[in-house]
């Protein structure tokens, strides 16, 4: 391994290193200048931050079991839930502190990323280049702007951290380095199962630039340790990674079993392999292109299935089988060529679509680790192909500072598209108009902001791509219920579950519908389909509630409030209808607890706060009666029947108050 001194070099007595480093810092927050404004986006944002009650309630023992034990969003990634524990902890639901975590870990990883390769080459200025592409790189902006891909780049930070103790391992030979590079291993596993390659990146690592296996004089691959250990070293190389595949095949197996237990996992028989060989090849190539001209960028690239040509995926194949050729042939004098061609391509295998986890063909995301190996390539080739070349540094300087300016500028643009989800599915549509799944999910981001006719507009297009799309036959239904369209609400969702039976939300949906048309025995039995479909169904179980309270089956009522209040503690629906019923029982200690509750998750609740002044007048306690009945008043002034029972508390006359 070479010198470092390299790196004490000095500008206007300050090490060049640091300067490096602040630039670093300074261009990622210049490039992501617009992330305190981007707020949560519907997409994956849902159900790991703002519908996660699990999430929500903090770093608690309950919470520590459930990240370690729960397949939720068909993941097990334990440390990324605890991390989002931590975010909600400090931030609650204030997007910003969520994007803040998710930047200062990119941060991180830019300059630990920058550490290790200026650390085993000694090449500051090309260890310089390759984390600045890695750092201001648009593809990297899924990863750092979506708060729900936390996994990305807390798993990166993990891994890389794992390089170093893998690095000092090699240089002074201890276990605690060795048992350092296992334990950083097993948190980004636990983070992400995307690091299922790093025992083979390490293995790569080794030949460059650690030079623990290179070639001989003659030519033929021989390995020597840089302490003089003979050929049986190689084996020993492959020896030392085995205990690391403990964690990897741990982490393997379960994440296979998280996401077939959610249906996540294509079958054969939806996607054939040689569907899924096609696409992989293809994507290998798009993945460059990309990197290379950053443009179209989106969320979402459907999967083309059986439509892709199989020329396209042979053409793939050629150019990957080309460069590896010559990767092979440039191997003895240009070892980084190798090295980085195979880190790209090998630490891809997880995402690439042989196991096909969702309807994506490829994803930005995806590449938040891949692209180094790419970076490696470029920074030591350019500097190696000009070496002769006397205005070689001049030209070389001014090529990074126009390269890095581009990148600045379109990562900035980009990140404008993750304000929200309206701007984020807007920019989709640009990119795939013909995707069904764009047109939906604007629609959806549009009926979330209470948009409904806006909405409607983007579902119906999205039917016309895509009839039998049994999500967006959902979305119409709920859209048309919000216009008072019962009758087309009905339609719909019995046309979503006659494509999909078990969806669960379209039953919970067709119940609140037919409640509106005064069907409630009908409804009852939707609700009760619902929950049968899925058991933690919290909403489902709520409506379930009352419509067995309007039916005067209160016991049972009170079961399903319940139940739908421990699935979900901050249902504030559940607790406010669970304390009227128990109003109305006159159990009236019991239900100013779910009141109380009710304001403290909505305390705009007008009607809870006139309940508890209720219930505070039964009590016998006027003073705090007044107080509540007058806080009820001022959130909702039009409220006649609040009026009335503070005026009959005015005149102390108790047994006039109605209780609504």
């Amino acid at each position: 391994m070479p010198d470092k001194n390299i790196q004490k070099s000095t500008f206007l007595n300050v090490r060049l290193d640091f300067l490096v480093c602040m630039f670093l810092v300074v261009a990622v927050l210049v490039a992501y200048w617009q992330i305190p404004s981007c707020g949560f986006v519907g997409f994956d944002d849902k159900p790991y931050v703002t519908e996660n009650r699990q999430v929500q309630k903090g770093f608690t023992v309950e919470g520590l079991a459930w990240a370690f034990t729960t397949f939720h969003a068909a993941n097990w990634h334990p440390l990324t839930w605890l991390s989002h524990m931590l975010d909600f902890q400090l931030y609650g639901l204030n997007p910003l502190g969520h994007h803040w975590t998710n930047l200062q870990l990119h941060i991180a990883n830019t300059l630990l990323l920058f550490f290790i390769l200026l650390q085993m080459t000694g090449m500051l200025w090309r260890s310089a280049f390759v984390a600045a592409l890695f750092a201001l790189h648009p593809l990297h902006v899924e990863s750092v702007a979506w708060v729900a891909e936390r996994k990305d780049v807390l798993s990166t930070f993990f891994g890389l951290l794992a390089i170093i103790a893998y690095y000092l391992y090699v240089r002074h030979k201890g276990l605690i380095y060795y048992l350092l590079v296992f334990l950083f291993l097993s948190l980004g596993l636990m983070a992400k199962p995307m690091l299922v390659t790093w025992p083979f990146l390490l293995l790569l690592l080794d030949f460059w630039p650690l030079n623990r296996l290179h070639f001989s004089r003659s030519g033929t691959r021989q390995v020597e340790s840089i302490t003089g250990f003979d050929s049986k070293i190689f084996f020993k190389l492959i020896l030392e990674k085995i205990p690391l595949f403990i964690p990897v095949i741990f982490a393997s197996i379960i994440t296979f079993m998280a996401q077939q237990s959610r249906g996540a996992v294509d079958s054969l028989t939806s996607l054939p392999l040689d569907i899924r060989i096609n696409n992989a090849l293809v994507s290998w190539v798009s993945y460059v292109i990309k990197a290379v001209w950053p443009a179209h960028l989106t969320v979402f690239y459907p999967h083309p299935g059986n439509m892709l040509p199989i020329w396209q995926g042979v053409g793939a194949a050629l150019l990957i089988a080309g460069s590896i050729c010559a990767a092979v042939r440039l191997s003895r004098q240009y070892p980084y060529v190798i090295v980085g061609l195979f880190w790209y391509l090998g630490t891809l295998v997880p995402v690439i679509g042989l196991v096909q986890v969702g309807k994506q063909a490829m994803a930005d995301r995806y590449t938040y680790i891949p692209l180094t190996g790419l970076f490696i390539v470029v920074a030591w080739g350019f500097s190696d192909l000009l070496l002769k070349w006397r205005y070689r540094k001049i030209f070389l300087a001014v090529l990074a500072a126009i390269i890095l300016s581009a990148l600045t500028v379109r990562t900035f643009l980009q990140v404008g598209y993750w304000q929200n989800a309206v701007t984020l599915f807007e920019n989709a549509i640009k990119v795939t108009p013909d995707d069904p799944s764009a047109q939906n999910n604007l629609g959806a981001a549009l009926y979330d902001d209470g948009r409904f006719d806006e909405a409607m507009v983007y579902f119906k297009k999205a039917i016309l791509i895509a009839p039998e799309y049994t999500e967006v036959l959902s979305n119409l239904g709920a859209a048309y219920y919000k216009q008072g369209n019962y009758d087309k609400a009905v339609l719909y969702f019995e046309k979503a579950l006659k494509n999909q039976k078990k969806d669960a939300n379209a039953y919970d949906k067709l119940g609140v519908v037919l409640v509106a048309q005064g069907k409630v025995e009908e409804a009852t039995a939707y609700f009760i389909k619902a929950i049968q479909i899925n058991p933690e169904y919290a909403n489902a179980h709520s409506n379930l509630a009352n419509v067995l309270s309007r039916q005067g089956k209160y016991e049972e009522a009170e079961l399903h409030y319940l139940e739908a209040i421990k699935l979900d503690t901050e249902h504030t629906d559940a607790n406010y209808n669970l304390g009227s019923l128990l109003l109305r029982q006159k159990r009236y200690k019991e239900a100013l607890i779910h009141l109380v509750e009710t304001i403290r998750i909505s305390p705009d609740n007008a009607e809870a706060y006139h309940k508890i002044g209720v219930v505070l007048a039964q009590q016998g306690k006027l003073q705090g009666a007044r107080k509540f009945l007058k806080m009820a008043i001022q959130i909702d002034p039009n409220n006649i029947q609040v009026r009335k029972d503070l005026e009959v508390l005015n005149r102390k006359i108790l047994p006039e108050i109605e209780l609504q």
